[in-house]
């Protein structure tokens, strides 16, 4: 079992992880329930609270009955989780989630015969869902998805990569690794000359082979979205 808990702002610590993992990974109910109530249900609640927060989710009629649904509804699919494919649970059920009052955000709309996509919202409108009250969601996540990106990057060095594939993998991965630092690069002209000078290649090469890692990445973000990473 895992640690007893500790009060605090991070809701869904290691400890929940770790109980929904024995959760997926026994067939015991009586460990389930236990696990579920001590742990795996007081995370939901809280998940599910801050992401219809976060993201204005609130504005939906009936949010109430419409949040006490999502939690119901994330006990049952608690058995499609995978710990094996390399996402966080964390990661996980907060996409599936959001994704969830997403999908009711355009049913509303398209009740009301004012549908908008939400992937087609302007900027300022998208921006306007999001809340700077709690930075605490939207930071764990960002993390979660970078580690998941980096694991997905070291991932393609198995494949069956060409030379010139594998000098620029290595190269966005030493860009990557840049991030932080003082001399990051910030404009796209910049960028191919670093590129150029790390791999010997010219322009129409690096392009070339960039569009074939930005293809595995385009499949990496929509399993992410998604949630079956």
């Amino acid at each position: 079992m895992p640690r007893k808990r500790k009060a605090g702002k991070h809701y869904f610590t290691k400890d929940h992880e770790n109980a929904i993992i024995q959760y997926v990974a026994t067939e015991d109910q009586r460990v389930r329930t236990e696990l579920y109530v001590e742990w795996i249900g007081p995370a939901f609640n809280e998940m599910v609270d801050k992401i219809v927060y976060t993201y204005k989710f609130t504005n939906l009629p009936n949010i109430d009955a419409l949040k006490g649904e999502c939690k119901v509804w994330l006990t049952t699919i608690l058995d499609k989780y995978d710990p094996n494919k390399g996402s966080k649970a964390f990661s996980y059920f907060s996409v599936i989630t959001k994704n969830w009052f997403i999908h009711k955000v355009k049913k509303n709309a398209k009740r009301a015969r004012t549908e908008v996509l939400y992937d087609e919202m302007p900027k300022e409108i998208d921006n306007e869902l999001i809340t700077t009250h709690n930075k605490y969601h939207e930071t764990r996540e960002e993390y979660e998805f970078w580690q998941s990106l980096w694991s997905e990057i070291e991932s393609w060095d198995n494949a069956n990569l060409k030379e010139n594939e594998k000098k620029v993998l290595e190269a966005i991965k030493i860009l990557l690794n840049s991030i932080d630092e003082d001399q990051m690069i910030y404009n796209k002209k910049a960028i191919y000359l670093y590129l150029r000078e790390l791999t010997g290649l010219n322009t129409k090469q690096i392009v070339n082979n960039l569009n074939k890692l930005r293809t595995k990445y385009r499949i990496f973000k929509k399993n992410w979205v998604n949630g079956k990473i």
